[in-house]
C-alpha cells in the first residue's frame, strides 16, 4: 500500500494500526510493512488468528441478516474497520436495498478508503470518530442524513469492545448507545476472551500493547453484564461460529479455539 494516492499525509506508517493489521488479517492490501510485521508475529503466537478474524466477520454479517429478518432497515457500524468483501451495507442491500449504514472508525486509512468506495452512495457513509463521543456520532451530518432515531437500529460492536480495558467504561459506552435506540432496536457484540485459548492470551496481549492498545478479555458473566436492558437472542453468548451457523458444516469440530463470543440483543 506504500504510495498509495488516497491515503494521508497524517497516517503514522511507523506505528501498526488495529484497523491496519485487521485488514492484513482478512488478506487485505491496505496495509504497511509495520502492520504486516505485527500481524505476521501474531500468527506465529497463534497460527488460527486468521480463521478467527474471519469467522468474526461472517458473524458480522449473519448477525445483519438476523436483524434485516427483523424489520431492521438502518445500521450504525462502531470501528467498522477497512473496507473488505462483505460490508455490511453490501449484505444488508442484497436483502433490503433501501437499508441505511453508518460506518464510524477514527483510522485515517480506513475512513479515507471508506469515503473512496461510498463516494455517491444514498444509502451509506462514513463518520470519523471515536466509538465514546456518542452524540458527536449522531449528531454529525453524515450520521443524521441516514439515521431516524424514532426508528429501531441495528448497532454494530464487531471486535471493538475488547479494546475497551475498564468494564464500568465498556458498561457505560453500551448504556450511552442503549439510551438512544427506541425499543425494537438490536445490538451486535463479538469479543475476545480467553476461555478458549488461555495459552495465548498473554503474548497477543503483549504483542498488542506495543500500538498503545490494551486488549482486555472477558467472561461470559461480564458480556452479560454490558447487555443489561437487551434480551438475548438464542443462542445467547457463544463462540462465534456457534451463533446461528448458516450450515452444520460452517460450525468448526473445536469453536472454543476461536477465543471470542458473540453475542445479539434486543432493545427491551
Amino acid at each position: 500500500m506504500e504510495g498509495s494516492s488516497w491515503g494521508s499525509d497524517d497516517v503514522d506508517i511507523e506505528r501498526a494500526s488495529v484497523a491496519r493489521v485487521y485488514d492484513y488479517y482478512l488478506g487485505g492490501s491496505h496495509n504497511f510493512a509495520v502492520d504486516r510485521q505485527l500481524a505476521r508475529r501474531a500468527i506465529e503466537l497463534w497460527p488460527e488468528m486468521p480463521l478467527v478474524m474471519q469467522a468474526n466477520r461472517a458473524f458480522l454479517r449473519r448477525s445483519v441478516r438476523y436483524m434485516i429478518s427483523q424489520g431492521i432497515t438502518q445500521f450504525l457500524d462502531l470501528g467498522s474497520g477497512i473496507p473488505t468483501e462483505g460490508n455490511v451495507h453490501e449484505v444488508a442491500q442484497i436483502a433490503s436495498p433501501q437499508t441505511r449504514v453508518v460506518y464510524v472508525d477514527t483510522d485515517l486509512v480506513a475512513v479515507a478508503h471508506s469515503r473512496a468506495i461510498l463516494a455517491g452512495s444514498q444509502h451509506a457513509d462514513i463518520v470519523q470518530a471515536d466509538m465514546r463521543d456518542v452524540a458527536a456520532i449522531l449528531d454529525d451530518p453524515r450520521a443524521r442524513r441516514l439515521i431516524d432515531p424514532t426508528q429501531p437500529i441495528g448497532v454494530l460492536m464487531v471486535a471493538i469492545l475488547h479494546f475497551v480495558p475498564d468494564q464500568s467504561d465498556a458498561a457505560n459506552i453500551v448504556a450511552q448507545y442503549r439510551k438512544t435506540m427506541v425499543p425494537g432496536s438490536f445490538l451486535a457484540i463479538s469479543h475476545a476472551t480467553d476461555a478458549g485459548r488461555p495459552d495465548v492470551v498473554a503474548p497477543i496481549t503483549a504483542l498488542y500493547r506495543r500500538i498503545a492498545t490494551d486488549l482486555t478479555m472477558r467472561s461470559i458473566p461480564e458480556l452479560e453484564a454490558l447487555l443489561a436492558g437487551f434480551d438475548l437472542v438464542p443462542p445467547g453468548i457463544v463462540f462465534v461460529p456457534l451463533w446461528r451457523p448458516d450450515s452444520p458444516a460452517d460450525v468448526d469440530d473445536r469453536p472454543e479455539r476461536f477465543s471470542m463470543y458473540a453475542v445479539v440483543g434486543r432493545r427491551e
